[in-house]
């Protein structure tokens, strides 16, 4: 068990320090979280935003966070919306840069971490799985199946996450097809999924509704 713990940590250390050189040589951009556009980033957080009962207060997990790109789109397509926010990411720097862009915001606070520091309505996590580089296959599906089992226990009604297809035609990406993990938050959480496909990127978005705890 200890053995493993570590080998995760360094996993998200190696992550960090991936997003950190993206955000250095591209800055606040989709291209410092590794994005190929406004648009693909725009259309991912609509997709996963499709879990939110937008008509009533909620607070939000945003599991890497990044430099806060899920906050501007919330102001541009939900600026009324009572939401009360918390962007989470491994990369001190995302977090610095996050942290400066939103000084001041109301409702708004961002943490260094893997995992949300406590329970939220809703909580969202995209692209985070996608960058596996040269980690171990078994391996990085331990990191995303924890990390999935951290989100269910962050989220009282549900969480959204997103993955790339197979086929897609670039080294280090993880792949996988849609009822793999569909299955898993469905078994291990008691999870009504929906899998959300065809909105023209190739990928998909898992919308995973929990039960409440009992």
């Amino acid at each position: 068990m200890a053995t493993q713990a570590a080998a995760l940590a360094q996993l998200r250390a190696g992550v960090a320090d991936y997003y950190t050189a993206k955000l250095r040589r591209f800055g606040a951009t989709p291209f410092g979280v590794d994005w190929s556009s406004l648009d693909s980033q725009r259309v991912r957080f609509m997709t996963l935003l499709r879990l939110c009962d937008f008509s009533a207060l909620f607070s939000l997990n945003d599991l890497g966070c990044g430099y806060g790109a899920l906050l501007d789109y919330l102001d541009w397509r939900h600026s009324d919306a009572a939401i009360a926010y918390i962007g989470i990411d491994v990369s001190e720097a995302m977090i610095r840069q996050a942290r400066r862009r939103y000084r001041g915001r109301a409702n708004v606070r961002f943490v260094r971490g893997h995992l949300p520091p406590g329970p939220a309505t809703y909580s969202v996590a995209s692209g985070i799985f996608n960058v596996q580089l040269e980690q171990k296959l078994p391996l990085w599906e331990d990191f995303i199946a924890t990390t999935l089992a951290d989100l269910r226990r962050a989220s009282t009604r549900g969480f959204a996450v997103n993955f790339v297809a197979p086929g897609a035609q670039r080294d280090g990406l993880y792949t996988a097809h849609p009822q793999r993990w569909a299955q898993h938050c469905a078994g291990a959480f008691g999870a009504d999924v929906e899998v959300v496909e065809g909105y023209g990127l190739p990928e998909f978005t898992l919308l995973v509704r929990t039960p409440p705890a009992r």
